[in-house]
């Protein structure tokens, strides 16, 4: 049952035929992993945040710098040489004094991740490393999790989903086998433009409301390509890798 605060704050929100009191609900009993709190995580986790989720938790091990601020709108620029994870777990609670926020300012390694996943619903993967966005990967679809992973470099944008309870379903290492992978340019490296970050983080975010309300999920095993220079969005159907080390071991 929502309360009159909660009424008062969804109002618009719930107007929604799509969503509603029930709607609304769910995504208060929802509990929603978010790893990595940089540019694409910033603006997830704030409209995961506004929206009701009612359990966030905030995995970053970085601290914050200020050649972050560029593109991490969850910071200022009294927040430098702070915990990401911590900084940001004090901004949505203001936000929103309705949801739990559970900081973890550590990184996401394998070990910890499958010890904590079998209590949330979904996973967004909002990292610049490769390496950990295959352990996202690995675990979710071990362990049955959905997953919506995004990335951005330069002006250009990727997002795809996973669902890992319905099966069969292709896997990130099938889309970017790790065998194939150089080591990943980072933003100090790479560069990227800001809005951009923005434009596809709030893509994960509107994706993970959508699931979590049970609507379709149009980046399920569809990789979706967003350049900002000339505003062109498309999308590529995956298909499952027969020699994929992932889904090879775990069929």
């Amino acid at each position: 049952m929502l309360s009159g605060k909660e009424l008062q704050r969804y109002s618009r929100q719930i107007l929604l035929p799509q969503v509603g009191e029930q709607g609304q609900q769910r995504l208060a009993a929802a509990r929603v992993m978010i790893i990595g709190l940089g540019g694409l995580g910033s603006p997830a986790a704030l409209y995961l945040a506004a929206a009701g989720i009612g359990t966030l938790d905030l995995v970053d091990g970085d601290r914050i710098e200020i050649s972050n601020l560029q593109r991490q709108i969850l910071y200022k620029t009294n927040h430098r040489d702070k915990a990401k994870a911590q900084v940001a777990a004090q901004q949505l609670a203001a936000a929103n004094p309705e949801i739990r926020v559970h900081a973890h300012p550590r990184m996401a390694d394998e070990s910890w991740l499958r010890d904590r996943i079998t209590d949330v619903d979904l996973v967004l993967d909002c990292t610049d490393n490769l390496e950990i966005r295959h352990v996202i990967n690995r675990v979710c679809r071990e362990t049955g999790r959905a997953a919506i992973m995004a990335s951005v470099r330069g002006f250009s944008g990727q997002l795809i989903s996973f669902d890992f309870s319905a099966a069969p379903s292709p896997c990130y290492a099938c889309l970017f086998p790790p065998r194939q992978q150089r080591e990943a340019q980072s933003c100090a490296t790479a560069g990227v433009i800001g809005p951009a970050l923005g434009v596809i983080g709030s893509m994960q975010a509107l994706e993970a409301i959508k699931y979590l309300l049970g609507l379709p999920v149009p980046s399920v095993g569809k990789l979706h390509l967003f350049e900002a220079e000339t505003l062109e969005l498309r999308s590529l159907q995956l298909q499952s890798d027969n020699d994929c080390p992932v889904c090879s071991c775990t069929k």
